[in-house]
């Protein structure tokens, strides 16, 4: 059973497609961001739907990330909305342990998404009032509100390479990684810098492999904490009250004193801070779990750029020609909410709301976004609660209003003479 209310109206097109009336907002994607809208809406008693092109909940969880992964903030950073982590969890919990728990929000709310179906296309109709929304199913969906939660990460980022097509070795994306027990004794390109390369390249030395990470340009590589405290709650209570430029410095300068000067391993640092990286171009500092200590034992060679790939290796911007056996495509994700929603004013060609955080939630007509905001699940949640508030406040504002002329209507009928 959905989350739909049972009065919806269905009909059918002679060209074969339903026409569904959804009761309430339509919520695309049941990530972690659509789940904490529902949970909002529940609890309000708002219907609602949520449309899933995966076969499970948070698909790029239970789908798209290595065996290994864990949160790297700590948990209450990461909880949503209205239901905190179970007390036995660590406080950084692992990849199963954080899908077993969005399993969990979605039960104790009651929340139903309709898997294995796709939103085509989705355009405002302005003579109706309503957006009309196509999916996968041969169904055509008219709702009053639209939540775009398909999240930042919903595509697979693979550049071109000159060569990449010739090269005889094994190429997958990060998303496709779960584990570097295939690849022992494998000489293996790891072509990324960012928490997904480093985290990557040390599961790979766990296995015995000769990992080479790509770094092409500068990056803030943070410690996990900071003389105890997390570094993310630190960089969080620091901008309270902090300039982002002072904030900056005390990060770099504790990051310079735990983990000691990174560019000699060839890990340079940006001439502006991390927090300052973050805000501006929404580029997240590395988190270190390990990966800095195997650099530096040489476990795990950092190489520059490509200039190309060769048959059995790469040549590297500075001449270098290094052989490998395998390439992992730790390039990163994009948004694809330009290839589905119609709309202009409120997204960019990126996919990104054009106001930034906490301003990019709400737009015109009824349409809303979570996910977006480059600040991980804690943004996503501000977000998500921002969203259900909006639009249940409207919602139950007009069923006020309609029982209300409801009555009226009854006590006139009884009073006619």
């Amino acid at each position: 059973m959905t989350n739909m209310d049972h009065h919806q109206e269905e009909e059918l097109f002679t060209g074969g497609r339903r026409c569904v009336l959804v009761n309430g907002p339509l919520i695309v994607g049941a990530g972690p961001s659509g789940l904490a809208v529902g949970a909002g809406l529940k609890r309000q008693g708002v219907p609602f739907l949520i449309l899933e092109r995966a076969n499970c909940i948070a698909s790029l969880w239970q789908k798209k990330t290595y065996d290994r992964l864990s949160l790297h903030l700590p948990k209450h950073f990461c909880q949503l909305p209205y239901f905190p982590f179970p007390a036995t969890f660590p406080e950084y919990p692992s990849k199963q342990q954080f899908i077993d728990y969005l399993e969990s929000y979605a039960k104790h709310f009651g929340i139903s998404p309709i898997f294995d179906e796709s939103v085509e296309s989705a355009k405002y109709d302005a003579a109706c009032g309503l957006w009309r929304v196509r999916s996968s199913a041969a169904a055509d969906y008219l709702c009053r509100w639209i939540v775009v939660a398909t999240g930042e990460n919903a595509e697979k980022v693979v550049p071109e390479f000159e060569g990449l097509s010739g090269f005889a070795g094994n190429v997958v994306h990060a998303c496709d990684y779960k584990s570097g027990e295939p690849f022992a004794g494998k000489r293996v390109l790891v072509v990324g810098c960012g928490n997904s390369g480093m985290e990557v390249s040390l599961d790979l030395c766990h296995h015995r492999a000769l990992p080479s990470m790509v770094v092409r340009s500068s990056i803030h590589v943070l410690p996990k904490n900071v003389f105890g405290i997390s570094t993310f709650e630190l960089a969080g209570l620091m901008t309270k009250w902090l300039p982002l430029r002072v904030a900056d410095k005390i990060l770099v300068a504790a990051a310079r004193l735990i983990l000691g000067d990174t560019a000699k391993y060839g890990l340079k640092r940006p001439a502006a801070g991390p927090l300052q990286l973050k805000h501006r171009e929404g580029k997240t500092p590395v988190l270190d779990i390990g990966t800095l200590a195997r650099i530096r034992s040489g476990d795990i060679n950092v190489v520059c750029g490509i200039k190309r790939f060769l048959e059995e290796g790469v040549e590297l911007v500075n001449g270098e020609v290094l052989a490998v056996d395998s390439v992992i495509m730790a390039t990163g994700y994009s948004s694809n909410v330009p290839t589905w929603l119609k709309e202009s004013e409120f997204f960019t060609k990126d996919g990104f709301p054009r106001s930034p955080f906490p301003n990019g939630w709400k737009g015109k007509d009824g349409l809303y976004a979570v996910g977006f905001t480059r600040r991980g699940l804690s943004g996503a949640s501000a977000d998500a609660v921002r969203v259900a508030g909006d639009i249940g406040e409207i919602w139950n504002q007009e069923m006020k209003q309609k029982r209300h002329a409801v009555g009226v209507a009854c006590c006139n009928r009884r009073c006619k003479p």
